[in-house]
């Protein structure tokens, strides 16, 4: 087979041409998220509160999805640089095998612990009740996500980004028009409340999966799934998850983080708790972009790694260092200029005003480190690292937010519990410029004038 584009493009042009698909259908995806959250918040304050709770578990099932998939994506694309096109397509036959493990996970959590996990949070029986409803629904169906995660990181490893702006613009144009239909009745439709933006979510995770599968089956022509006669392959499972656990262990500490500061913000009020979650959504439309530079950027290192190109390996790692750190500086500065009208799509309430311009505020100002960190995080995971990517985000998450949050919070002022961010994001860069050194010095050197 000739040279795939990721061994010969220019770096700059190619990681552009893959990155920006993918930012761009993240972008939608973040777009869907809070318009998603601005429908609920119409029904009441309550609703909004439930939606944003149920973050931690539908984190998690992120981590896992995503997670997983990192580990499908950099061993692929490592083996599509070496030339084992046998390995290839053992991984992508693993993958589905692990999307079914990955969904029978949650389809538990949403039969059986999605109101034990609201009740451990709070006794407001109005919360319960919606976040029971809308978890259960986005546990129960979460095959579509699972689905469209994998194989659209696939499609990404090849380097054929473009079919992942398309999957994912569909399934959230489907869940744009779906939201305000199913939560308030319209076109004949019974009135489902939240449960509607959770059906209405799930609903466009499918339809997005659904033609992920097609897509791979029809252009992805470098991978060939034959499900026939299957066994797993435990090996290569094992490289997939030496890859993908810390990157799952590394999101799933935010749905701990997450979890624990509900905790530690509720003991305020419920409207803290709120806060923190339309937080989220708004963060979402500056770190979507990211993600998605990201993931163009791990499979054009790691190819280039395993075909011993060294040059490229470094140029791929500036230019993206350079764009993510330039991304994150337009969000410090939209979040520091413009509190109030962000906080007001969601019907802030002047309670809500005054808790979440602060917020935001001062959480953003942890964005002016944080891109530096998350990019050198891509380069760990690419290069086979992901460890050190985990150990940054145990720190960060669990051994310095947290505990300075609690401590702050017994300050008695919501508003210096938000300092915790910023306090979490200097010891991640120390963290993070430590590791990269040292995998500059035992990785990256080693190829560089090759």
């Amino acid at each position: 087979m000739e040279e795939n584009k990721m061994g010969i493009m220019p770096v700059n042009k190619l990681l552009i041409s893959m990155s920006l698909p993918i930012m761009a259908s993240m972008l939608v995806q973040a777009l869907y998220n809070i318009v998603d959250s601005i429908f609920v918040a119409k029904l009441n304050e309550n609703a909004l509160t439930a939606v944003s709770m149920a973050f931690p578990i539908q984190n998690l099932m992120i981590a896992v999805g995503v997670g997983t998939a990192v580990g499908v994506n950099a061993l692929l694309a490592r083996s599509l640089g070496e030339k084992d096109f046998k390995k290839v397509n053992r991984i992508a036959e693993n993958s589905v095998f692990l999307i079914g493990v990955s969904y029978l996970l949650f389809l538990i959590i949403g039969l059986f612990l999605a109101e034990i996990f609201y009740r451990s949070q709070t006794d407001i029986t109005e919360i319960v009740t919606y976040g029971k409803d809308y978890l259960s629904i986005c546990c129960c169906f979460s095959f579509g996500i699972f689905t469209q995660v994998m194989f659209e990181r696939l499609l990404q490893a090849t380097g054929k980004t473009i079919y992942t702006m398309v999957t994912q613009g569909v399934g959230a144009i489907v869940n744009l028009i779906l939201d305000p239909i199913m939560i308030f009745g319209l076109l004949g439709f019974p009135k489902m409340g939240v449960a509607g933006a959770a059906a209405a979510t799930v609903i466009g995770q499918i339809v997005a999966g659904i033609l992920s599968v097609w897509l791979n089956h029809t252009k992805n022509y470098e991978v060939k799934i034959n499900m026939r006669g299957f066994r797993p392959d435990m090996p290569v499972i094992g490289q997939i998850y030496k890859i993908g656990v810390p990157s799952i262990i590394m999101q799933a500490i935010g749905s701990v983080m997450t979890y624990g500061m509900n905790l530690i913000l509720i003991s305020f009020t419920s409207t803290a708790t709120a806060v923190f979650g339309v937080y989220f959504k708004l963060q979402s439309f500056v770190f979507m972009p990211v993600f998605g530079l990201n993931n163009g950027v791990i499979p054009i290192i790691a190819y280039n790694y395993g075909a011993k190109k060294g040059v490229r390996v470094v140029q791929a790692i500036k230019l993206s260092i350079f764009y993510v750190v330039s991304i994150l500086i337009v969000g410090f500065l939209i979040f520091q200029i413009a509190p109030t009208p962000l906080l007001l799509m969601f019907d802030a309430s002047e309670t809500m005003l005054s808790i979440g311009v602060p917020a935001l505020r001062t959480i953003s100002i942890s964005f002016l480190v944080a891109g530096f960190c998350i990019a050198c995080g891509s380069v760990f995971q690419a290069l086979g690292c992901s460890i050190y990517s985990m150990f940054v985000s145990v720190a960060r998450q669990l051994v310095v937010l947290l505990p300075a949050a609690y401590l702050l919070s017994r300050l008695g002022d919501v508003d210096y519990v938000w300092w915790a961010f910023p306090i979490a994001e200097l010891m991640s860069l120390a963290m993070t410029v430590f590791f990269m050194i040292k995998i500059y010095r035992e990785i990256i050197s080693k190829i560089v004038h090759d």
